[in-house]
This record gives C-alpha cells, sequence and structure tokens, in this order.
C-alpha cells in the first residue's frame, strides 16, 4: 500500500536523510519507507552536523597528535569515508556535463549520468580539494573546527534552496537515485533554515572577540555563488539534478571559507 509522505514520522525522514547521505550502515536497523527520501534535502543541513562535526573533531584533536598539513587532509579523507564521496561524485559529473556538454541540454543531462568521469571531472576535483586543503591550512586548528562545522551546514541549507526555485530536470524513472524531491512546507522551510543557520551562529558568538569574521560576508558571498550557479543551470538545462545539488554544496561551502580566510 502506498504511503503519503505526511503519514510517515519526522524521525523517519531524518533516519532517511541520514541513510542517503553518509554511508552508515543504518539501513541494517531500520529502513524507512520510500517515501520519506523524497524529503531527505529537509534535512540535509542536520547531516552537515554529523559531517562537519566529525571533521571539526578531526581537526581540533588530530593536531595535538600530527603536523596541521597532515591533520587537514587526514579531516577530508574523514569526511569522504563518511558520505561516500556522494557530493565529490556529484562536482565530477557538474564539472564534466557542464564543461563538455556546450549548451546542449540533452548531451549536458547525458554526460552528468554517465558513470565515467571526464577530463573537465578530474580538473574539477583536483582543483576543489586543492582550494579546501589550502583554506583549512591557512587557519589555526580552533577557528578550523569552528569555520568546518558551520560551513558544512550552511552551504548545505543554501544548496538545497536549488529544489524551491528549479524543477527537477529529468523525470522520476531516469534519475540516478528514481527519486525527485519535494518543495519544503512552511514548517520545513523554518526547520531547514535552524538547521543550517544556528552552526554559524555558534561560529560568531565564539569568535566574536578574537577574530574579525563579518555576519554579512559569510552570510551573503555564499549566497552570490549560489545565486551564480543556480543561473547557470536555469540558463543550460532549466532545472537540476541530484549531482547538481552535492555540486552546489562544495562549491558554496568553499566560498564560504574562502571567505572566513579572506576576512582573517
Amino acid at each position: 500500500m502506498e504511503i503519503n509522505i505526511d503519514q510517515t514520522r519526522w524521525w523517519q525522514r531524518i533516519y532517511a536523510a541520514f541513510i542517503f547521505f553518509t554511508r552508515l550502515p543504518l539501513w541494517r536497523w531500520y529502513e524507512p519507507p520510500k517515501e520519506c527520501y523524497r524529503s531527505v534535502v529537509e534535512h540535509w543541513p542536520l547531516t552537515g552536523w554529523l559531517t562537519g562535526g566529525v571533521m571539526a573533531l578531526v581537526l581540533y584533536f588530530g593536531s595535538m597528535l600530527f603536523p596541521w598539513p597532515v591533520t587537514v587532509l587526514l579531516a577530508i579523507i574523514a569526511r569522504v569515508i563518511l558520505t561516500g564521496a556522494l557530493h565529490e561524485d556529484g562536482l565530477a559529473d557538474f564539472c564534466d556535463g557542464f564543461g563538455g556538454g556546450g549548451n546542449d541540454r540533452e548531451r549536458i543531462l547525458t554526460i552528468m549520468k554517465d558513470s565515467h568521469i571526464g577530463t573537465y571531472g578530474v580538473i574539477g576535483l583536483i582543483l576543489y580539494f586543492a582550494m579546501l586543503y589550502t583554506c583549512l591550512s591557512l587557519m589555526m586548528p580552533k577557528t578550523a573546527a569552528l569555520v568546518v562545522f558551520a560551513g558544512d551546514a550552511y552551504s548545505k541549507l543554501l544548496a538545497g534552496q536549488i529544489i524551491m526555485f528549479l524543477p527537477y530536470a529529468r523525470t522520476e524513472a531516469t534519475s540516478k537515485a528514481h527519486n525527485v524531491y519535494r518543495k519544503f512546507s512552511v514548517k520545513a522551510g523554518i526547520s531547514i533554515f535552524l538547521q543550517g543557520i544556528l552552526p554559524l551562529c555558534l561560529l560568531l558568538y565564539i569568535t566574536r572577540y578574537d577574530l574579525n569574521l563579518r555576519w554579512d560576508l559569510l552570510v551573503f558571498i555564499p549566497c552570490i555563488v549560489m545565486y551564480f550557479l543556480y543561473y547557470m543551470m536555469h540558463r543550460k538545462i532549466r532545472g537540476y539534478t541530484g549531482d547538481c545539488c552535492g555540486a552546489l554544496a562544495l562549491l558554496i561551502e568553499l566560498a564560504f571559507y574562502l571567505t572566513v580566510i579572506t576576512l582573517l
């Protein structure tokens, strides 16, 4: 019997989000109804509390055991393992599709769905990881831990908004995950906003006397990056895909870190 998503419980939808966005074997203990996966974006920043929190712990405590460059690399590896490189795979496909597809919508979508990685994808990942590593390496351990925890959740808050601005570019049957996200209700919108903004508030509160972190720039510069990527997707494929969501999250997060080191 088909279940309406509104008939599922809130904890089932959160559970589905952690199954979807991480590689934790939570499905072994419980498998939420399939309908719960339509709302996983509503809890995406909450999964960022986990992935960003793991990175933050590795950065802070790892710096007590290893040289700082090694610690930064271990933190990046920890998140890649925890997510199964889900978003990095999306970034590679995004670079391949938009880099090699020209202005041909169908060609872009076909390239993005191809499981093979191309030149644009390889270059995109190399540049992304180089920039991420450099940004974190320029911060002190405590600062880096707080920034990563805030940046992970905030970037996913902004990236998740794409489902409100654009339609899904494929049909549910042709999507990689065979799942199309539902648009936010007012309640879900308030929830995802709080999930994404609270870690940022924590960062600003703790560093209010130590660092010159202007909240307006931290908030709005990632929004500008979000708008630029939205415009690109709207113009070229007139919609979004799961790969686009993953690429959005990583690129917005990188813009957040670049803003931080510029302010520092």
